[in-house]
């Protein structure tokens, strides 16, 4: 008997339903969710819809206090920092929101083995030892050899290194594992299918329902982090929180050896010239991280560099628990390459800068992430 896999869940589900589903969710049903919450009753997912509904975003000030209680409580006042590392542009498929996207006239670049050790001596110098190796979705350019291969190399640097890449298959995630990786991230990007074929119209990306599935060969691989994510602007948010919930919760029931995260990246301008299609105000994306973190107990929240000053300065001790710093988006990025960014930063602090920031919240900056003993 074939095992169930997320799509089998996720194809019960109707996006537009979904939608109507939170827009009728009452006042009183979030009240009855944040009591349970408030008296350290356990939530069921139909807490999590109550908390990520367009209505719940009346209840900001109670669900922050909840967020950094919980986070608190879970993760005491430490904040893990990392940086990635982009290896590639190289990319054969269309999204049409990417700055890398195939038909994007930008000059490629695929990081050689000397140049990623120039990248791995420079943020080694910096002190950190987390690092996120990225690239864009071109087999035969950076084909699964030279990602494990990658992998092997930046382990000599840092003791924990996460893939961010296109899509695989088991036995190869199983390489790349036994390489020295330890965390998948894979964003699906929009979980509202008509979107997703909008948006996706070339290469292997295109293929929605072998991207969802994903995690799942990932969870079965054995990573000991997957996360996940969506790309909140290209379709409605809310209904967007649902699915990346529903993900969620049935990767931590499936692969309970594997640690959940999530990570929620908003739109930023780009070479697509492309931007957001649904605004994603700076209140709706607090709101999404604190119901993360008051169902998801456990799991990891990320900050990336695309979120702005303020708001990155104000979410330390209310939710997240890690934020990358210093970030480059282009191959070669800190040895000052001219390629291609693949999005914006609009965090352009230093490390150091970002470290003295966490310290003057009273909370202290955790450098490394894992590191495997045995």
């Amino acid at each position: 008997m074939k095992k169930t896999e997320f799509l089998q869940i996720f194809e019960q589900y109707n996006f537009s339903e979904i939608i109507k589903e939170l827009n009728e969710i009452s006042k009183q049903e979030i009240e009855t969710t944040l009591h349970k919450a408030l008296h350290k009753e356990k939530l069921n997912f139909t807490d999590y819809k109550n908390l990520i509904s367009p209505n719940a975003n009346f209840y900001l000030e109670e669900m922050a206090s909840l967020s950094k209680e919980i986070t608190e409580s879970r993760f005491g006042k430490t904040i893990s920092l990392y940086m990635p590392i982009y290896l590639s542009n190289h990319c054969r498929s269309s999204c049409l929101y990417c700055g890398f996207s195939f038909e994007n006239k930008i000059k490629r670049k695929t990081l050689n083995e000397a140049e990623i050790k120039i990248e791995a001596e420079i943020l080694k110098s910096k002190g950190i030892d987390s690092i996120l190796i990225l690239t864009g979705e071109d087999y035969s350019n950076t084909p699964v050899s030279y990602i494990s291969n990658s992998v092997k190399l930046l382990k000599n640097y840092f003791s924990s290194v996460a893939i961010e890449i296109y899509p695989l298959e088991e036995n190869e995630y199983k390489e790349i594992i036994f390489s020295g990786a330890d965390t998948l991230a894979l964003y699906q990007e929009t979980y509202n299918p008509e979107t997703y074929k909008n948006y996706h119209i070339r290469g292997v990306k295109k293929d929605m329902k072998y991207r969802l599935n994903a995690p799942d060969r990932g969870g079965a691989s054995g990573f000991r982090k997957i996360t996940l994510g969506a790309l909140l602007g290209l379709t409605n948010p809310n209904a967007e929180m649902f699915f990346l919930g529903l993900h969620g919760d049935y990767l931590q029931k499936t692969y309970w050896q594997s640690l959940v995260s999530f990570s929620l990246p908003r739109m930023r301008p780009n070479a697509s010239d492309f931007y957001p299609v649904v605004d994603v105000s700076d209140k709706e994306f607090l709101q999404f991280i604190f119901a993360l973190r008051i169902y998801f107990n456990d799991a990891g929240i990320n900050l990336s560099t695309r979120e702005s000053l303020k708001l990155r300065n104000n979410l330390i001790g209310l939710g997240i628990t890690s934020m990358s710093a210093e970030s480059k988006t282009e191959p070669g990025g800190y040895s000052n390459s001219n390629e291609l960014e693949q999005f914006e930063t609009e965090d352009k602090r230093s490390l150091s800068e970002i470290i003295n920031l966490i310290k003057s919240k009273g909370y202290e900056a955790v450098l490394k992430d894992f590191e495997k003993i045995i």
